[in-house]
């Protein structure tokens, strides 16, 4: 950005309440408090999109493209500083104020001035300790959008500034004598994993696929916000206070319960809890035929929906009551499938497959069958478990087949897109589909992350970033989509930011390759090449058969200056290639890496025409601008069929 450039942004300026008496009194302790804060602080800063302009002594002095991702980082910010105080004796405790605006700003040499960041230092002082102050230009911004009260302290003068200002003050639920927004928060919906209360412990399944199907189910209300899979799992076989997972997933609303299978008899309970008050909304049993599943799921969503005094529409009410099969063993294989399906593995995703087929072979109309069926087939082809050229060939047939049985089912028109975009590489067909998919069922999570997948493909790096933003609101604790999030900030140009980030993933999923691997190409973007071989054959140990992970140490040491080891593996990439499926766009970007010009491109060439999909990553990342200038690139870009944003 030239100097001088004006734009609008929300400034958050933080400072410790106290700071100087104390280091007037105690200079050390005041220094480790400083230190202290800057560890809690600066990860939720990532996490939020926050740009760290500078520090000023004890201060923050921060940068959001948003109000809203400012004032949900203050609120962050303020919780964790509450979290750490919990354990800490009184003289290290941290002590902080918040003070939020939205304004002009003018960049000079990566510093910021103008009024926004005057009048964000000016109003962090009449926050009190713990507390958040905002103007109404963010007040404004944010309202309906964000679980909190705000409460107007009127205007107030400010130094420097010409007319007194209306100043808010964020209401922390904490904070005694006050309660969040009720019905805006109760809205924002965990279902948490139904208890297994079978007799036979091998019908776990049951439980959670009827768990999955009713997340689904709800997840089809376009005015509630309900977690995804991934983020209720966690509370399996836990016993955790409503209060607790209230706070950690942001929600307001609580559906807790059990399910007892014992042969063609079920045995339903459920009740919803009210985070707030822990007090129930509504309780209900159910003693059914096995066959009166899905009245029982839609019956489930209806109450929810009315005791959260949500209007459903006719097009959701009918979706939310329809039955997938009429064949409750095919629905039992089903079940069984998908329990198989999120564990991704090849064995479980094949087992899954399995189960899939079997269900379609008693119902051949069985729309989900057959999406789960396209589902494993894209999975394998991802994972690089079978040829992309076969598995999405077969992924789009299944996906098809899922439409003609039934048009409205969004998980179908997913399916379908994901095909659309990794084997046709019909990025503006797909696009359709996903959205498609989302207006069926708003809070379906992996539609959304499939959407930014193929968006980034195109270079639309912020709408993809701003889709993925919203997968962690549906799915705070997912590995993939905190990963990806983080994936946006190191593209965006940020990449020491999301090192740090990246640093914290790994401790939280450490069994997760992809995560190496981005973690590596971190380090070689900021020239760390100690550290990018060391992620990079971590990877490799993770998945010590898989070629991509191998291609991308190879990749790695050619860029640390290794080319003897790099060309070692890539030639054995390239005889494997013989006879098993290796991707010939990682091959490609490491031969180009290696100066091989024109082997490099005859691969990517080759890549295209095998329908590999890491071609598409590779037109989207920004550290392979260089290959892309080239004519050779060029022309293999033209034939894509969709428009990407010139470099």
């Amino acid at each position: 950005m030239s100097q001088g450039t004006r734009r609008l942004a929300a400034i958050m300026f933080t400072d410790m309440v106290g700071y100087t008496a104390l280091g007037q009194r105690n200079e050390s302790l005041s220094l480790a408090l400083v230190d202290e804060q800057r560890k809690l602080v600066r990860p939720i800063l990532v996490r939020h999109g926050g740009r760290e302009v500078k520090t000023i002594g004890d201060a923050f002095l921060v940068e959001f493209q948003s109000a809203l991702d400012a004032v949900r980082c203050a609120y962050d910010v303020q919780r964790a500083v509450r979290e750490f105080n919990f354990s800490m004796p009184e003289e290290r405790k941290v002590h902080l104020r918040i003070g939020v605006h939205l304004g002009d700003v003018v960049e000079s040499e990566g510093d910021i001035s103008g009024d926004a960041v005057n009048v964000a230092s000016r109003i962090e002082p009449l926050a009190e300790d713990g507390g958040v102050c905002v103007t109404r230009q963010v007040h404004d911004s944010v309202r309906g959008k964000i679980e909190l009260q705000m409460e107007s302290l009127g205007p107030r003068p400010l130094k420097n500034v010409g007319e007194p200002m209306e100043v808010f003050r964020m209401v922390m639920p904490w904070a005694r004598g006050t309660a969040p927004d009720q019905t805006h928060e109760r809205s924002r919906l965990a279902i948490l994993p139904f208890r297994n209360m079978s007799p036979d412990p091998n019908d776990e399944y049951f439980a959670e696929g009827m768990t999955e199907e009713i997340i689904s189910t709800v997840s089809k209300i376009r005015e509630l916000t309900v977690i995804s899979r991934t983020s209720v799992m966690r509370y399996r076989n836990l016993t955790v206070p409503v209060a607790q997972i209230g706070q950690e997933l942001k929600v307001g609303s609580v559906l807790e319960g059990s399910i007892r299978k014992a042969g063609n008899k079920i045995r339903i309970t459920a009740q919803l809890i009210d985070v707030q008050s822990d007090g129930h909304l509504w309780s209900q049993s159910y003693d059914k035929e096995l066959a009166d599943v899905f009245a029982i799921q839609g019956d489930i969503a209806e109450q929810i929906a009315d005791s959260l005094k949500v209007q459903l529409l006719q097009g959701e009410l009918m979706r939310i009551h329809g039955q997938a099969t009429s064949d409750i063993g095919a629905y039992t294989l089903y079940l069984k499938g998908r329990h198989f399906w999120f564990e991704r593995t090849e064995e479980n995703t094949r087992k899954a497959l399995q189960y899939f087929q079997e269900a379609v072979k008693l119902d051949p109309d069985f729309a989900m069958a057959y999406s789960g069926i396209a589902d494993c087939y894209s999975v394998l082809s991802d994972y690089m478990w079978m040829d992309p050229r076969e598995a999405l060939s077969l992924a789009k047939a299944n996906s098809m087949k899922a439409l003609e049985a039934d048009d409205s089912l969004a998980e179908a028109h997913a399916s379908l897109a994901l095909v659309l975009a990794d084997y046709d590489w019909d990025l503006v067909a797909a696009e359709r589909e996903y959205r498609k998919a989302i207006e069926l069922k708003p809070n379906y999570a992996i539609a959304f992350h499939w959407l930014a997948v193929s968006l980034f493909h195109m270079r639309r790096y912020k709408e993809s970033g701003e889709l993925e933003k919203r997968c962690l609101e549906l799915d705070p604790y997912s590995r993939l989509y905190n990963m990806v999030s983080n994936n946006i900030v190191l593209i965006d140009g940020d990449a020491e930011r999301a090192a740090e980030r990246y640093e914290e993933l790994v401790k939280m999923y450490p069994d997760f390759p992809a995560l190496w691997y981005w973690k590596s190409v971190c380090h070689l973007v900021l020239s760390q090449y100690d550290l990018a071989l060391k992620s990079a054959q971590k990877g490799v140990d993770l998945q010590a058969n898989h070629w991509f992970s191998r291609l991308q140490l190879a990749w790695a040491n050619a860029a640390a200056g290794n080319l003897a080891e790099a060309e070692k593996t890539v030639s054995e990439a390239v005889e494997a290639s013989k006879t098993a499926f290796v991707g010939p766009a990682t091959i490609g970007h490491v031969m180009l890496r290696l100066g091989k010009g024109d082997e490099g491109y005859a691969w990517l060439e080759r890549a295209y025409s095998e329908r590999d999909p890491q071609l598409l990553y590779f037109n989207g990342f920004p550290w392979t601008m260089e290959y892309r200038k080239d004519p050779r690139y060029a022309a293999i870009e033209a034939k894509f069929g969709f428009k990407s944003v010139p470099d």
